[in-house]
């Protein structure tokens, strides 16, 4: 029953993270493990949207795709995920972004906690699964820097 829980100070605006969040699909392009990301389904009503989504992630020779559901709440800078299907026995994800007194910083909140159905699955990939979800931050991190640019200055083409 891993679980792991994060909050760090970002030199971005709380609404740039959450965009760079809630855009799912770009996961692949820089996210530890993320092979694959297809969303099923949008639905947007009462200024959320839900979104139905496969990841695929890999270490090695191993590859597991899992279902999520993903409701990001724009309103209140809240993202959160909650598993459907795939090798989990449960997965729930929650990310925020808090605005800063300066308004081009912001904090990031994320939790994770989950547990794989497969003892072995778990023994295999569990350790690679604990580090990956440390390195998620720094990895959203890292591509606000490149999207967004570093400390006022345009990022490099």
């Amino acid at each position: 029953m891993p679980k792991f829980d994060t909050t760090r100070p970002v030199a971005h605006r709380a609404e740039q993270m959450f965009d760079l969040v809630a855009d799912v699909e770009s996961y692949p392009q820089f996210l530890p493990m993320c092979e694959s990301l297809k969303v099923r389904s949008r639905k947007e009503r009462d200024g959320k949207v839900l979104l139905i989504a496969d990841m695929t992630v890999g270490y090695k020779l191993i590859r597991e795709t899992f279902t999520s559901q993903v409701l990001l709440k724009r309103e209140e800078n809240i993202i959160e995920t909650k598993y459907i299907d795939g090798p989990f026995r449960y997965l729930d994800n929650r990310w925020q972004f808090v605005p800063d007194a300066n308004p081009e910083r912001s904090t990031v909140k994320f939790y994770i906690d989950y547990e794989f159905k497969s003892r072995t699955l778990g023994f295999l990939m569990g350790s690679m699964f604990d580090i990956a979800f440390r390195k998620f931050t720094e990895a959203f991190e890292k591509r606000a820097d490149a999207i967004y640019g570093v400390d006022g200055k345009s990022p490099i083409a």
